[in-house]
């Protein structure tokens, strides 16, 4: 007997293409949501960079190809981040965009609640102050 190879995040959301649809809307909402204004204003006016390395870092966070770690090594997130003020409203702000986005596009709603929870442990985790007011602009 061969046992059942579960899927993956990645392989359950469907692959390269969704997570593209994913981080764009992410990256979109960001744009839209004038409650996403003060994680926005941590981000380059144009936001290519940003989805590029989202999408590279979430393929392999997600199970799919490691693209972010082949191409600059582990993704060392509390030290990427460290440059930025993250504090409540800037961990709060970026969860809004995502959970939207998970949202409107995962319609499998277990899947799309763990992968809120662990987005929100992730983000938790990033916050590197008491206070997001004074972030770079």
């Amino acid at each position: 007997m061969n046992p059942t190879t579960a899927l993956s995040p990645y392989e359950k959301l469907g692959g390269e293409a969704a997570i593209h649809t994913l981080v764009q809307r992410f990256y979109a909402l960001m744009d839209e949501l004038p409650e996403a204004y003060t994680v926005r204003q941590l981000h380059p006016e144009s936001l290519v960079g940003s989805a590029n390395s989202l999408f590279e870092f979430l393929s392999g966070w997600f199970g799919g190809p490691a693209l972010y770690i082949a191409k600059k090594g582990h993704p060392r997130l509390r030290m990427r981040h460290a440059p930025y003020a993250v504090g409540q409203v800037v961990r709060d702000e970026w969860m809004l965009c995502m959970t939207q986005a998970l949202t409107e596009q995962v319609v499998d709603v277990e899947l799309r609640q763990q992968l809120i929870h662990n987005f929100a442990q992730m983000a938790n985790h990033l916050i590197n102050t008491k206070d997001s007011t004074n972030c770079p602009v």
